[in-house]
């Protein structure tokens, strides 16, 4: 069985909310320190431009939420896993900031959600099939994480466009 949470390397010891609260805006941070001529350049054969990483984002983004609501409104819920590839092959023709502004605004609407869940719904039990039992807060910490995965390839990208 693989880690539950395959993004915990990345988490950096501060608060998972603030890390959750802190990404979109870092994300606009790294748009503009990228500059917009390279938002849509691939940094290398077979690897997605910061404008497709931005809309990797957004996509995870509907899929966390998804999964955190079934989460709450579900006995016992196995979570549907998806291929980030097949879904990659819509980006073409969405814009960094197209992605980013859905990021934003799904980020803040599945903060609420966390923010308000039901007191004990950090504990509550979920099954991912290629990752096994995990619970609400284990989804909630794999997003933290993969922001933070992403955030740095965005930066690496950043740095070379320097």
């Amino acid at each position: 069985m693989t880690e539950l949470n395959p993004y915990a390397k990345f988490i950096d010891g501060r608060p998972i909310a603030e890390i959750l609260a802190d990404s979109p805006a870092k994300l606009e941070e790294l748009a503009e320190a990228i500059g917009a001529d390279r938002l849509a350049a691939s940094p290398a054969p077979g690897k997605w431009t910061p404008a497709e990483i931005f809309s990797h984002l957004a996509d995870c983004e509907i899929a966390f939420g998804f999964r955190l609501r079934q989460t709450l409104a579900e006995t016992n819920h196995t979570i549907q896993p998806f291929d980030q590839e097949k879904w990659a092959a819509t980006y073409p023709g969405i814009t960094a900031q197209q992605a980013l502004a859905a990021f934003t605004a799904m980020r803040e609407w599945n903060l609420i959600l966390i923010r308000n869940a039901p007191h004990g719904s950090a504990k509550k039990p979920v099954t991912h099939p290629e990752r096994g039992a995990m619970t609400f807060q284990t989804i909630v910490e794999t997003m933290a994480g993969h922001d933070l995965n992403h955030i740095l390839q965005l930066q690496k990208l950043a740095a070379a466009a320097q």
